[in-house]
C-alpha cells in the first residue's frame, strides 16, 4: 500500500511539473518532444489541411435512393437510411485545363515511357456521330483555350482514377516545397519523380532544401506520415458520398440548433422545377445544363435558357448548399462504385452496412521483397499485390480479398450476372451519377443512376475528386490549409 501510495504521489508531481518542463506522457510519465528522453513526438495537430479546389462535406445520415417517380422503371435505386463520414469534394468538376496540365507533367517526366501520356489522353473522338457533324468538338474541344475552364469528358474510370493518384502527389510535394522541405525540381525522370507512397517509404529523397529536426538523433529527418503533413490521397467519391453531397440537405435544416431536415429534395436545389423559383431576380431561369425536350439543348437565340448546347464551365449556374457546382446536369460523372442493380442498399446481408456503403473493394498489401523492403516500380509508385486467398481466411472481418463480385451467384439467396449471355453487367461496369447536358431532367436527381464500362469514355461523362476527412467530423474544427484560404462555411444559397 505504501510503495502504491508512494508511486502515485511520484506520478503527480511529474505531472504537476510537466508545463514547466514541457508535456509528458499520461500513461508513463516520459517527456514528449524531448531528445534526452528518446525524442518520442507528440505533435500540436491542428487538423487537417484543405487542399486545392476541395469543399469541406460535414457527413451525416440520410435517406439514399431516388427522389423522383422511377420513370424508367430499373428498380435499381430503393431507398434506405445510411450514414456518409466526414470528406472533402472538388468545387467543380476536373476542367480540361486541369487534364492537360496531367497531360503535360507525363510527356515530362516519363521520357521513357511515351505511351504512359497516351495512354491517358481523353478519348475525342466520343463526339463523333454518323449523323451529326460535331467534328469540330473532337478537334477542339479538349485543346482550345475557349474550352479551357469546361469539364473533361471522354475520360474512361481507369484514367480518372490515375489522374487523382497524380493529384494527390503533386499537391503534396507542392505541400513540402511550400513547407521548405524540398526545392522545386522540374528535372525530374521517369522513376525518379516524387510519389507521396515512395516518398513516405524511404524510396524517395528529392531535391531537400531542409529536412524536419529529428528529435531522436538530433539530426535531420524526412517528413513522416506522423507528422500529419502530408495530405490523405484524391481519389473518385463513393456513390453515397456523390448522392449525399449533390443533395446537400445542410441546406433543408429547421433550425442551425437541431438536426431536423425540413423536407427532402429532388434536384441539387429547393423545389419540385428546374427553374429559379418565384419572387427572385432569375425567376424562370434554368438552374442546369440539360436536354430540355427533344431538339432543345439551350433554347431560342436571344432568350438561351441554359446557355449550353454542350457542356458549360465548371463554374456555370449557382452551387448547391455544400458550394457544389454543377451536380446535375452539365456532365454526369464517375464514382467509385461497381454498377448492380440490386445495389448495397438492398441485399439481405448487407443492411448492416449502413456506415460508408460501397461495392468495389479490392484489398491489397504492400508487395515486399525477400528482404522485407518495399519495392518501387519503373514508374516510381510503390508497389502492391492482391491478398491471398489463405491470408483472408486467417481474417475474421472478412474472407476474399476481392469483393466486387458480392453475392453474385454465391448462394441460391444471391443474383448471378452471366456477361453476355443474361445481362451487359460486369465487374467492369462502373457507376455513373448526376445526368449531363444531353440528358432529360430525370437524370438530374441525385438518386438516379446508370452504368458504364470502365474503359470506356463518353462525351457526356466527366469526373471530380473527393478526399477523406480523418479525424474530428465536424468542420467546424477546421482550421485552414496549406494554399493560404481558409476552409469555406458554405451558407445557404438557395431561398
Amino acid at each position: 500500500m505504501n510503495r502504491t501510495i508512494l508511486f502515485s504521489a511520484a506520478f503527480i508531481l511529474l505531472a504537476s511539473c510537466s508545463k514547466k518542463g514541457g508535456e509528458r506522457s499520461s500513461s508513463t510519465g516520459w517527456k514528449y518532444n524531448d531528445q534526452k528522453w528518446g525524442g518520442f513526438e507528440k505533435l500540436d495537430y491542428e487538423g487537417q489541411a484543405t487542399g486545392p479546389n476541395l469543399v469541406p462535406i460535414e457527413g451525416g445520415t440520410f435517406v439514399m435512393g431516388l427522389t423522383e417517380e422511377d420513370v424508367p422503371f430499373q428498380w435499381n435505386n430503393e431507398s434506405r437510411r445510411v450514414t456518409v463520414s466526414s470528406f472533402y469534394m472538388d468545387e467543380t468538376e476536373v476542367t480540361n485545363v486541369d487534364y492537360r496540365e496531367y497531360i503535360y507533367w507525363l510527356n515530362r517526366v516519363y521520357t521513357s515511357y511515351p505511351k504512359i501520356a497516351r495512354n491517358a489522353l481523353p478519348d475525342s473522338l466520343v463526339w463523333r456521330e454518323e449523323l451529326s457533324f460535331n467534328e469540330p468538338f473532337v478537334e477542339s474541344y479538349f485543346r482550345h483555350p475557349s474550352y479551357d475552364d469546361y469539364p473533361v469528358v471522354g475520360v474512361n474510370w481507369k484514367q480518372a482514377n490515375d489522374y487523382c493518384d497524380w493529384r494527390t502527389d503533386r499537391v503534396n510535394e507542392m505541400i513540402l516545397i511550400e513547407k521548405g522541405v524540398l526545392n522545386p525540381n522540374p528535372e525530374q525522370k521517369d522513376a525518379e519523380n516524387f510519389n507521396s507512397k515512395s516518398y513516405l517509404s524511404g524510396q524517395y529523397a528529392g531535391n531537400v532544401r531542409k529536412n524536419l529536426k529529428d528529435l531522436q538523433s538530433g539530426g535531420e529527418r524526412a517528413v513522416r506520415y506522423e507528422d500529419g503533413i502530408l495530405l490523405p490521397a484524391y481519389r473518385l467519391p463513393t456513390e453515397a458520398e456523390w448522392e449525399y453531397a449533390a443533395l446537400a440537405l445542410y441546406g433543408k435544416q429547421i433550425t442551425k440548433n437541431d438536426e431536423l431536415i425540413a423536407e427532402r429534395r429532388i434536384y441539387p436545389w429547393d423545389g419540385n422545377t428546374v427553374r429559379y423559383k418565384k419572387r427572385t431576380k432569375d425567376q424562370g431561369k434554368i438552374m442546369a445544363n440539360f436536354k430540355r425536350g427533344r431538339g432543345d439543348y439551350m433554347g431560342t437565340a436571344g432568350k438561351l435558357n441554359d446557355q449550353g448546347n454542350i457542356p458549360t464551365g465548371a463554374r456555370s449556374y449557382v452551387p448547391n448548399d455544400f458550394g457544389l457546382y454543377n451536380m446535375g446536369g452539365n456532365v454526369s460523372e464517375w464514382v467509385a462504385d461497381v454498377y448492380r442493380p440490386l445495389t448495397a442498399t438492398t441485399l439481405r446481408d448487407e443492411e448492416d452496412q449502413d456506415l460508408n456503403p460501397f461495392r468495389g473493394n479490392e484489398f491489397r498489401v504492400l508487395d515486399l521483397d525477400s528482404t522485407g523492403l518495399v519495392q518501387k516500380d519503373s514508374l516510381g509508385r510503390i508497389k502492391y499485390r492482391n491478398i491471398k486467398l489463405d491470408e483472408a481466411l486467417d481474417r475474421e472481418n472478412y474472407t476474399k480479398a476481392n469483393v466486387i463480385d458480392y453475392r453474385d451467384g454465391d448462394d441460391t439467396a444471391g443474383a448471378f450476372y452471366d456477361y453476355g449471355v443474361h445481362t451487359l453487367i460486369s465487374n467492369k461496369s462502373r457507376v455513373v451519377k448526376g445526368g449531363s447536358w444531353a440528358d432529360r431532367a430525370f437524370w438530374l436527381s441525385p438518386g438516379a443512376r446508370r452504368a458504364k464500362d470502365e474503359d470506356k469514355g463518353d462525351r457526356t461523362i466527366g469526373f471530380r475528386c473527393a478526399m477523406s476527412r480523418l479525424g474530428a467530423q465536424s468542420m467546424n474544427d477546421q482550421k485552414g490549409n496549406e494554399f493560404g484560404t481558409k476552409a469555406k462555411t458554405v451558407k445557404r444559397r438557395y431561398k
